[in-house]
């Protein structure tokens, strides 16, 4: 079995390092209690998509806080692993990461709260086979290189997928990569299946003769989840509370705004606007409190994790489900 410091070991080095978040922490911002004048402020972690992104854009929390004095600080990820770990640190107070990163750091008993979730079918990842593939199903992953970013929802996938269609993990060959390092490898050949979510998955997409193996809605359904510094939201529910709602507002805009969320993500990226209208479309914007349902299957991630051997012990997600009561 392994033990607690063999899985803090395991995890990827990004997810562990503070410095990997690009920046020096300063006063109030190092360990999980903040001085009081930090205690004010919300430092975001966000990835470059999503209801963060437009809120940043948009300014709209800026304004919903500037009345109450609380000041806002935004800082970028790549993807979730080490955005959660900032989270446990207190590097950040509140961000929002695929399915596979919370289950790894509360295994590894960080600091981070659930606040919301943002439902996914999983219409927004999928398992790719580069050009020229023969690969024609999930079976056929057997004895074959795949790639994923470990500890992410790529990897989750990968998981489910090689159970979904009978093999054992010992049947394929992972290959565990950064997002834009399995890029590289897929083009060049060196994978013969790569397992990603958007905007990569749009990107990849659009190269002549890449061919999806199998989405994750057929395999899967994969949520998205904001979290929090567990300190943090005890010591300021009224700002969680508030975050949430100004998201789950600029959700409902993004549903019914779609060309303009493209152009959004285009112009913050700079990738080709045709790329983020195909991943757009495909996209659902929800957010709202954590119903006994996707605890659930939060829980079904947890497990796979386990029978694997890769998290030490079984966790119960709803252990550390905040309660965000929703004002009608």
């Amino acid at each position: 079995m392994i033990k607690r410091r063999h899985l803090i070991a395991s995890l990827p080095a990004a997810f562990l390092s503070t410095t990997a978040l690009g920046q020096t922490a300063g006063p109030g911002q190092t360990g999980s209690t903040p001085d009081a004048k930090a205690s004010r402020e919300l430092r975001i972690g966000y990835q470059r998509n999503g209801a963060l992104l437009l809120a940043k854009q948009q300014g709209l929390l800026e304004q919903r806080f500037r009345a109450q004095g609380v000041g806002l600080k935004w800082v970028e990820f790549s993807y979730g692993p080490p955005l959660l770990e900032a989270l446990n640190v207190g590097s950040i107070d509140y961000g929002t990461a695929g399915d596979a990163p919370p289950i790894f750091a509360q295994a590894a008993r960080a600091n981070v709260l659930y606040v919301a979730v943002a439902e996914d079918a999983g219409s927004s990842s999928a398992i790719l086979v580069p050009p020229g593939s023969g690969l024609a199903s999930l079976a056929d992953l057997r004895g074959r290189r795949v790639g994923f970013a470990r500890a992410s929802s790529a990897h989750s996938l990968t998981i489910a997928a090689v159970e979904k269609a009978g093999l054992a993990w010992s049947d394929i060959t992972p290959v565990q990569l950064a997002p834009a390092d399995a890029r590289v490898a897929f083009e060049r050949g060196a994978l013969d299946a790569w397992t990603i979510w958007d905007p990569y998955f749009a990107v990849a997409e659009a190269r002549t003769g890449v061919r999806i193996l199998a989405p994750a809605r057929d395999i899967a359904r994969q949520n998205s989840f904001f979290l929090a510094n567990a300190d943090y939201a005890r010591r300021n529910p009224d700002i969680v509370a508030a975050t949430n709602e100004e998201l789950a507002r600029i959700a409902v805009w993004a549903d019914g705004h779609r060309d303009e969320v493209a152009k959004a993500n285009a112009e913050a990226t700079g990738i080709d606007l045709a790329i983020w209208q195909r991943a757009v479309a495909r996209s659902q914007y929800r957010v709202r409190p954590l119903e006994d349902r996707v605890v659930g299957e939060q829980q079904a991630v947890a497990d796979r994790f386990l029978r694997l051997g890769l998290i030490p012990d079984k966790i119960a997600v709803r252990d550390i489900v905040w309660k965000w009561d929703v004002r009608s």
